[in-house]
């Protein structure tokens, strides 16, 4: 006899299957009418209140000018709500993300590579953490 819990992960299961089948549905719908696919995060990149990035800054093949430029618009931006780091990291960790497959495989390396170089710049260490002086 199923518990309760065994019941509770098969129902959510079939939720979630429900949910992405709607989901489906309505961009199949969106295209036969001749209307684009929202893109939620393209609107995040652009009007996000996190910063104000400089144009194209991750197309750069330079881990270094990328951590820069995202270091300065962190710092500089009047609209962020986390400190300067956090912005700066969570926005670089959310263009890797929404990417996704699209994102060649060099040019994904190059902004892990800018995540080590952000660090650096923000004197933290490989974990993230504020390192101490002895």
């Amino acid at each position: 006899m199923p518990t309760k819990a065994t019941k509770s992960k098969k129902s959510s299961a079939r939720k979630s299957a429900r949910t992405k089948k709607a989901a489906t549905k309505k961009k199949a719908a969106a295209k036969k009418a001749g209307k684009p696919a929202k893109k939620w995060s393209a609107n995040v990149m652009k009007h996000s209140n996190s910063l104000d990035l400089e144009q194209h800054v991750f197309e750069s093949h330079d881990p270094k000018k990328v951590a820069k430029s995202l270091k300065h618009s962190a710092e500089i931006s009047k609209r962020r709500k986390g400190t300067p780091y956090q912005s700066a990291m969570s926005m670089l960790n959310f263009y890797i993300n929404r990417a996704g497959k699209n994102l060649e495989k060099k040019q994904k390396d190059t902004l892990e590579k800018a995540k080590d170089e952000l660090r650096h710049e923000f004197g933290r260490d490989e974990n993230g953490k504020e390192k101490k002086e002895n």
